[in-house]
């Protein structure tokens, strides 16, 4: 029943991830490419909203995917594999994407993540720096000063690197931004990240740009900040609903297609394995919406609709 349930799930999901993904060629979508960005960055409408998938770098994970998923058999690779050609690199290493994503409506824009960064970034010992995110944002059609929001999934250093950047000389990249945080993934820091606090949070506060949610949150341009804890104490998603369809921009709720094809596997760098768990099954299994569309920073394709 197991191995029906998730055939199934890759079925649907196969199909939602496309033609070029079923036939196993990696899609140009955009990324980046010598440090540049190919053609305008792919997008998803979902009523007033549009949400814009930014790159900024692709490259293999620090660790095996063996390792990061330890529980995985044999069999449940070859299905994501099939589901996902575009994760493993010429090498057989996991390969991921790096990006962020645009929400932009007649409120205002509100972005997601902050990326890789720049050479300097916290990211710099293992990611694929320095990030093209200015360039995707230019593509798009916006300019750091017209995100009027940035939600921070959580305190890793691949999702918070254009944040704040000028090394010594140190300044939210988005000067008008609010950017909002959870305050569990605040006064988890010390065990999430400790070296954001002199990088990210106190020039934040020195600007006074930092704002913390407690929980699910209403955002200023009509989308909801929701709490996925698991991954790290204050991980939050990001909900984008017109009427029976919505996007749940994941954070690193999902970092590998087999979360897909069985959400219930433990990823090794969940700081809490079971409410990890937890946080996902309930995303995957809403039944809020006729169509629910995933924009996922580190998989192959940007959307996937269920």
């Amino acid at each position: 029943m197991e191995r029906e349930a998730a055939d199934a799930r890759a079925g649907v999901l196969r199909g939602a991830l496309g033609p070029e993904s079923a036939r196993g060629d990696p899609p140009d979508r955009g990324w980046p490419a010598g440090g540049t960005i190919c053609g305008v960055p792919p997008s998803l409408q979902v009523g007033p909203y549009t949400v814009i998938a930014l790159a900024d770098g692709a490259g293999p994970f620090f660790s095996p995917r063996s390792e990061a998923f330890p529980g995985a058999t044999a069999e449940q690779w070859a299905a994501a594999d099939r589901l996902d050609p575009g994760a493993l690199d010429a090498d057989g290493r996991w390969r991921l994407q790096f990006r962020a994503f645009a929400i932009r409506s007649d409120q205002g824009v509100t972005l997601v993540d902050a990326g890789i960064g720049p050479a300097d970034s916290p990211a710099a010992s293992w990611a694929p720096v320095p990030g093209v995110l200015p360039a995707s944002l230019a593509a798009a059609g916006i300019e750091p000063s017209d995100v009027d929001t940035v939600v921070l999934t959580h305190l890793h250093t691949d999702h918070v690197g254009w944040a704040v950047v000028g090394g010594e000389q140190s300044r939210p990249f988005f000067p008008n931004a609010a950017y909002l945080l959870q305050q569990a993934e605040l006064d988890a820091i010390d065990e999430v990240n400790p070296q954001l606090r002199a990088t990210l949070i106190d020039p934040l506060r020195k600007t006074d740009q930092l704002r913390l949610l407690d929980g699910d949150t209403p955002l200023r341009n009509g989308e909801r900040a929701f709490a996925t804890p698991g991954h790290t104490p204050g991980h939050q998603s990001v909900l984008v609903t017109s009427g029976r369809e919505l996007v749940t921009v994941t954070g690193d709720l999902l970092v590998h297609a087999i979360q897909l094809l069985h959400p219930e596997l433990a990823y090794a760098h969940e700081m809490d394995v079971e409410q990890a768990r937890a946080s996902r099954e309930q995303v995957l299994g809403s039944r809020a919406a006729d169509t629910l569309h995933l924009a996922t920073p580190h998989l192959t394709e940007p959307f996937i609709t269920r």
